[in-house]
């Protein structure tokens, strides 16, 4: 009897009344006869409709053992490192139409001979390396479940490496992590990493929840929501997954649910007041949605320029958090919004602003100013470009951890990095290192991948 309760239970799908944005049924990849993941070999995500099927594929089981992630590559003359991409299926002109009519800032660049080529357009060997290091740090401290964990002593770990961090949303950690081997042009498809990002992938749809507003990702806070549809949305645009698109695209419908109807922005909460920090993330998840060809309303998008104006100030070049009150990286964030909303090179608010950051210059432990500073720098090019590039990437080459359990990681101890721990500091380091190739230039009049 009781196991006949069980699994009537487990058959069941629970739907949210309208407006409760985080009570709904929950998306598991095999509703039926789920597997126990932290014991046996995973689903394919990739052939599994969310809720509908039993798996029909399965990958091999997870190793028992700790990976090795001492450095595999040493920066040597007429060394090449041993990347493995595979197949990419990727055209360019499958994507879709940039937020604001702007060019670039597609994915093109993470194809294996792009990503080759242009890596040298401001990366080097040495930096490289240190994305591959950095990836399989991250693949070393995936949990058995698919997940990842902002205290990175859990699962393999075994507390082998310092400066865990305390925020408990594995949403967020899954898809923070994800992003950089997306990044570097691996997918649960193809490359090295396949079977890493096919279980972080798939425990992201467990964590997905329908409702009446589209799917809900936070777990908490929006912060997650944005984290993880951007993954999804770039999972989706690179490989064409079927199995991935509405949970992509309902992941898009609650970001534009939560948005406060007012001031166009986003915070912690559906209807909230915006930030800047958490407006940013949303903004680049509605952008990453366009890029894939997925549905997002031209409203949501043009309504952030809202917000932007409201915490603005020196004619759009700087920015605060929730007042006009500037802060370094807020007005990064700020800038990379305006971007791709449109404001042309000439915009003399972008002007300043760029001129402020390259002023400013990499910081040494805020890591997420660096993140955003950076891809402002990459995409405005120009000798402010190079100056910046120059700092940032030796100072991480140089930064990064090399010995013991650590190696391939980083750690900068900022008062805003205490939540987020090592497991956020590499990801931001690593993606950071990616900048070259992970989103095309926007001012670049024309790029071709061949």
């Amino acid at each position: 009897m009781h196991a006949g309760c069980l699994i009537l239970l487990a058959l069941t799908v629970f739907s949210a009344p309208p407006g409760t944005g985080s009570v709904g049924s929950l998306i598991l990849a095999a509703a039926v006869d789920q597997p126990d993941l932290a014991t046996e070999p995973l689903v394919s995500i990739a052939r599994v409709e969310p809720g509908l099927r039993k798996p029909d594929a399965q990958l091999s089981p997870l190793p028992a053992e700790i990976p090795d992630v001492s450095p595999f590559y040493e920066v040597a003359e007429g060394k090449k490192a041993p990347f493995e991409f595979g197949a990419s299926p990727l055209r360019s002109e499958e994507w879709g139409q940039p937020v604001g009519g702007m060019s670039g800032a597609g994915l093109e660049g993470r194809s294996p001979e792009a990503r080759s080529r242009l890596a040298g357009d401001g990366g080097t060997d040495a930096s490289e390396a240190a994305v591959e290091r950095g990836l399989w740090w991250l693949a070393a401290h995936q949990r058995k479940d698919g997940s990842w964990s902002f205290d990175h002593r859990e699962g393999l770990c075994r507390g082998l490496c310092r400066n865990p961090g305390s925020n408990t949303s594995s949403t967020a950690a899954t898809a923070l992590a994800l992003a950089p081997f997306l990044g570097a042009g691996y997918t649960h498809q193809n490359g090295q990493h396949r079977q890493t990002v096919e279980r972080g992938l798939y425990y992201l749809r467990s964590r997905a929840m329908v409702t009446s507003n589209g799917i809900d990702l936070q777990e908490g806070t929006m912060y997650a929501q944005g984290l993880a549809a951007i993954v999804l949305c770039e999972a989706y645009a690179m490989t064409g997954d079927e199995s991935i698109k509405d949970v992509a695209q309902g992941a898009l419908g609650f970001i534009e649910y939560a948005q406060d109807p007012k001031g166009g922005g986003w915070r912690y909460n559906p209807g909230q007041p915006g930030d800047t920090t958490v407006t940013g993330w949303q903004l680049m998840a509605l952008k990453s949605g366009q890029m894939a060809g997925l549905h997002v309303k031209s409203p949501t998008v043009l309504l952030v320029n809202r917000f932007l104006d409201s915490v603005e100030s020196e004619g759009g070049a700087r920015y605060g958090y929730l007042d006009r009150t500037a802060r370094l990286s807020t007005t990064a964030i700020g800038l990379l919004c305006r971007m791709y909303l449109g404001w042309p090179r000439s915009h003399p608010g972008l002007q300043e602003g760029v001129r402020y950051l390259d002023q400013s210059g990499p910081s040494p432990d805020d890591m997420y100013y660096n993140y955003y500073a950076t891809q402002v720098l990459h995409h405005w090019q120009g000798s402010e470009w190079k100056r910046w590039n120059d700092r940032m990437r030796d100072t991480l080459v140089a930064t990064q951890a090399g010995e013991g359990h650590e190696a391939g990681s980083w750690y900068f101890d900022h008062k805003h990095a205490k939540e987020g721990g090592r497991l956020y500091n590499t990801a931001l380091a690593i993606m950071t290192l990616e900048v070259y190739y992970r989103y095309m230039p926007l001012y670049r009049e024309s790029w071709q991948p061949h």
